[in-house]
């Protein structure tokens, strides 16, 4: 299915519509745990500065799969506490984890966002030396780190040590001690794991699987409110266990996966004309984004339970 030309006007105008969809944020069960646990630790911090006691730092780690919605989480939690151009300090510093993810180059990388870059390259103990040095300047309570699993992936068991290491100083750090909000794959907690000091110090947030039968009733409503920022009202068919189910299968059960399909069905309905969000609308928006034939369309196929939809391109069950 191709989607219907459109003149400039209206295709500017479905566009703009899109845009203003993909900027909001769907509250759900994850981001309300990861809201909870940062302002006990935040306003932990701002109480120990007040009273002008030593506190030791601590952490979350926010682990899901790609396309759980995690990354989207953190960065709506944060966007109010970081910095605004020009400012001198800053409570939360967020940062993702560079290529290569050697301590040098992210010590490096991580003194550029801070707004400190370095024209050459020394030790990498002096870059993480200047690195706690104006994370105390700035007065930068808590540092976020995506794609956090990388700084371990396809390290010798010397260079892992070496970045638990580095993390704890950041923590541990006796004249700035800085909170971690570390973000990745499940990866990320074997390396936590690796030192059991540095493990306890993190509060776990996972990012688990959705599914129809403990959601369902959230997930219509999250159709139904981007439906109707759209202007679109909603097919009682969508709100059947057996729609939720393949719109759960669809989106791999996870939550963020969700949230773009739901996006894309929309876009394919705004441009079909019409005013309701109808089934065809999902089936037609997954198409479009796998290129998969209608057989193995979970919108569309009998035993649409037994697809995965990570593994599904071009027609073919991989």
């Amino acid at each position: 299915m191709t989607l219907p030309l459109a003149s400039e006007s209206r295709a500017d105008h479905i566009a703009a519509v899109v845009v203003e969809l993909r900027a909001f944020f769907a509250h759900h069960e994850g981001y309300a745990t990861l809201r909870e646990q940062f302002e006990i630790l935040l306003a932990e911090r701002r109480a120990a500065l007040a009273a002008g006691r030593p506190v030791e730092a601590r952490g979350i780690a926010v682990i899901g799969d790609t396309g759980s919605g995690k990354t989207t989480a953190v960065r709506h939690l944060l966007r109010s506490y970081l910095p605004e151009a020009g400012e001198a300090t800053a409570e939360v510093a967020s940062f993702q984890v560079p290529s290569p993810a050697t301590l040098k180059h992210v010590g490096h990388e991580l003194l550029n966002a801070l707004g400190y870059p370095m024209n050459r390259l020394p030790t990498t103990a002096i870059i993480w030396d200047k690195v706690r040095f104006h994370l105390r300047e700035r007065q930068v309570k808590f540092l976020h780190l995506d794609e956090a699993q990388d700084l371990a992936i396809s390290q010798s068991d010397r260079e892992k040590i070496a970045v638990v290491n580095t993390l704890k100083s950041l923590m541990q750090n006796n004249s700035w001690p800085v909170g971690l909000i570390l973000s990745g794959m499940p990866d990320l907690r074997s390396m936590l794991n690796m030192d059991p000091q540095l493990a306890r110090r993190f509060h776990p947030v996972e990012f688990q699987p959705i599914s129809a039968a403990r959601s369902g009733g959230n997930i219509m409503q999250i159709v139904r409110t981007y439906g109707a920022k759209a202007c679109l009202e909603t097919a009682s068919g969508l709100g059947e266990r057996e729609f939720l189910e393949r719109l759960v299968q669809a989106s791999a059960h996870e939550f963020g996966r969700m949230i773009e399909l739901i996006v894309n069905a929309i876009r394919e309905r705004l441009y079909a004309g019409g005013a309701t969000l109808e089934a065809g609308d999902f089936a037609a928006a997954f198409r479009r984004s796998t290129g998969v034939v209608d057989g193995v369309n979970p919108f569309i196929a009998d035993q649409f339970q037994h697809l995965d939809a990570r593994m599904i391109r071009g027609g073919v069950e991989l």
